[in-house]
């Protein structure tokens, strides 16, 4: 079968939140690229992932979170259903699944982030079943309601790996929902609810870390950090961690444990010209521009960029991509600049959410007149009913 080679000015690898909404905001900023652009995503489904901490505490059903990836590709876009397995820089060329050659003068990286679960021995073959659930996949996260609303007391773990995750405070969320429950199920006196990270703290940024340590010791949950799970024992109903101080196995039994798996930056990238030394996509974290291949950016949960991987950090990086990226394209210089702002929406409880923002100096950017490291009502709706909103008739239409 012969390869096909088409030509593109822009090629964007990846349809998920960063894609989509940079080609969306080109699109609405400069006519002339109607048609000249590609994203290449072979998913069908686009999921507004942020939800799924809420889907897994049975407050809204997943179904919500899932659209069509057909109906968010921006007009003017075409969309190359496949997957890239090949970086070819030098060549300003990508290579396809199906073997297909794909030119461009200008590269968008937006591959998200790759969730190992192999990495961590016996989770494939448990989760789902042996009280192993997990809010991180579609097919999974039903799991995580079914654990909750059917736990009867014991020991109730939660973990955090010790890479980058999607949402950093994600896995914690999803224990604090679970409290909740329990005490509303009448069960919480039978319960012990542990939170083990690979971690060193339970947050980044002093201020919000001092709100939590009052949420967890008012909660009574019992905090296990550097210590990072390498396999489940699901017949046996057994998580064994690595002690990373000392690299010794600690085996905890439990009754229902929530696995956050290992992430990291998706194969592709890391063995690509691409990668900095450990396998990110290497940006300058200003202009997010490619630090070796000038007419290459990274935006989103592939990238190396020191900031947590979240959808609020895509909103403000997407910008600035589509900014230095038109002026690269119309001769002038790349000089917008990301600050690292990202955002946390800490969910503590049904009804209860701390709102962080903060930039790569750990400085707290919030956005609202008041002190966000309060638990708040408002908040909380924020979050459930005014961000997927904000996500599907804002963000991914390129006016947001």
């Amino acid at each position: 079968m012969e390869m096909s080679v088409a030509h593109y000015k822009i090629v964007i690898v990846g349809g998920g939140s960063a894609g989509i909404s940079v080609a969306a905001r080109l699109l609405r900023k400069s006519r002339d690229l109607f048609g000249k652009i590609a994203i290449v995503d072979f998913s069908t489904k686009h999921y507004y992932q942020p939800l799924w901490t809420l889907a897994g505490a049975g407050v809204v059903r997943k179904e919500v979170t899932e659209r069509e990836e057909a109906s968010l590709i921006p007009n003017g876009a075409k969309w190359v259903q496949d997957a890239v397995t090949e970086f070819l820089p030098n060549e300003n060329t990508v290579v396809t699944a199906s073997g297909d050659k794909i030119r461009y003068d200008y590269l968008v990286v937006s591959a998200g982030i790759q969730i190992d679960w192999e990495k961590v021995k016996g989770l494939k073959e448990s989760i789902g079943k042996h009280g192993v659930c997990s809010n991180y996949s579609y097919d999974y996260v039903e799991s995580t309601w079914d654990n909750i609303r059917s736990f009867t007391g014991g020991t109730a773990i939660f973990t955090n790996p010790n890479t980058p995750v999607k949402c950093g405070g994600a896995p914690q969320k999803i224990m604090y929902l679970a409290d909740d429950y329990f005490r509303k199920s009448g069960v919480r006196s039978r319960a012990s609810i542990r939170f083990v990270s690979g971690g060193a703290s339970i947050f980044a940024v002093k201020k919000y870390a001092d709100a939590l340590q009052k949420v967890i010791e008012r909660k009574q949950i019992e905090t296990r950090f550097k210590h990072n799970l390498v396999e489940i024992i699901g017949d046996k109903k057994q998580a064994v961690f690595v002690n990373m101080d000392t690299n010794e196995r600690v085996i905890m039994p439990y009754d229902m444990i929530h696995v956050v798996p290992p992430m990291s930056a998706p194969d592709f990238i890391k063995k690509s010209p691409l990668a900095a030394g450990d396998g990110w996509l290497d940006v300058d974290k200003y202009t997010l521009q490619h630090k070796r291949f000038g007419n290459v950016f990274g935006v989103g949960d592939c990238t190396n960029l020191p900031t947590s991987k979240t959808g609020a950090a895509i909103r403000k990086q997407g910008p600035i991509v589509v900014q230095n990226l038109l002026a690269m394209i119309s001769g002038k210089p790349v000089c917008d600049k990301y600050n690292g702002y990202t955002s946390c929406p800490l969910v503590t409880g049904y009804g209860k959410l701390i709102l962080a923002e903060f930039d790569y100096e750990l400085n707290p950017q919030e956005s609202f007149p008041f002190d966000q490291s309060r638990e708040r009502l408002s908040m909380y709706w924020l979050k459930k009913d005014l961000l997927p909103v904000m996500y599907w008739k804002g963000m991914l239409k390129g006016m947001m």
